[in-house]
């Protein structure tokens, strides 16, 4: 960790516990909504999806911010072009960066001497430095915090989950069925800690061709909503393939700033406005 990281222990006794759950109710008594981003597998987009509904949220002129507890694979940073490590905001807490279009983001990613580098970490550090991630950051306030989880239903979820109990859960998913299994299993898992479930969002839902516009179902289509139908939560939208949007977020870009009206940019937009009517800001 860099010096930016001094305070930022993940070794916790309980008077510390304590003191940590106060300082957190205090965090979130600032921030509107808090919207837990969570899939069964990997690789479906998820962090994508958090990137650029944060973006397409804060063009709205809400106050926005990321928080990125993938400890061992974060990508936040390098989606929204964020470059800059942590500083101190004070002696107890951190400032967070800043991405181009104005969310706040803390990520393990910015915390590293070496962005490289591995996090060897086992539950109880985990769960500990992601309530840090809550508590020891000045988020100010915010409309919304997006929380970006890993895939699964590890310590990760369960250690958020048990620090904000009225987070609004909101699932990404691939159409083929291989993703499907995993998210159901999700469900289960949210169901079972009494989580709120927001809704469903299918990702990569088809491809776009950039030379005709037509629609080719890569990996098929409509599995994401057939299964939010069986499960009976709210489908908040499709996301299409968009091969601009890849190489955009390997230079920082998100799709939400792609020039011209790109297929992906519209889906996000409109998953925007799907979260604000399932999830509305809060009175300021």
């Amino acid at each position: 960790m860099t010096s930016a990281g001094k305070g930022f222990s993940a070794s916790a006794g309980s008077s510390i516990m304590t003191k940590e759950d106060r300082a957190i109710a205090g965090v979130l008594s600032r921030i509107g909504r808090v919207l837990f981003v969570v899939s069964g597998k990997g690789g479906v987009g998820k962090s994508s999806v958090t990137a650029n509904l944060a973006v397409a949220l804060a063009r709205r002129g809400l106050r926005v911010g990321v928080a990125d507890v993938d400890l061992h694979g974060p990508s936040i940073p390098t989606m929204l072009g964020i470059a800059e490590r942590l500083r101190p905001a004070d002696e107890e807490t951190l400032a967070p960066a800043c991405s181009p279009g104005g969310v706040k983001v803390i990520s393990m990613d910015a915390l590293l001497e070496n962005r490289d580098s591995a996090v060897i970490w086992r539950g109880p550090k985990k769960s500990a430095a992601i309530k840090q991630f809550i508590s020891g950051v000045a988020w100010g306030d915010l409309d919304y915090l997006l929380i970006d989880s890993p895939p699964g239903t590890g310590d990760e979820h369960l250690a958020v989950l048990k620090a904000i109990p009225a987070a609004q859960c909101l699932m990404v998913t691939t159409p083929q069925e291989v993703a499907l299994a995993d998210v159901r299993k999700a469900i289960h898992f949210l169901r079972r800690m009494n989580a709120k479930i927001m809704g469903l969002v299918e990702n990569m839902s088809g491809l776009t061709c950039p030379h005709c516009s037509g629609h080719i179902d890569l990996f098929a289509k409509g599995g994401g909503e057939a299964t939010a139908k069986k499960e009976g939560i709210p489908f908040l939208g499709a996301v299409p393939i968009d091969p601009a949007m890849i190489v955009a977020a390997d230079r920082g870009v998100p799709a939400m700033d792609l020039p011209g009206e790109s297929p992906a940019r519209k889906a996000f937009e409109s998953l925007a406005e799907a979260v604000l009517r399932e999830c509305p800001a809060a009175p300021r």
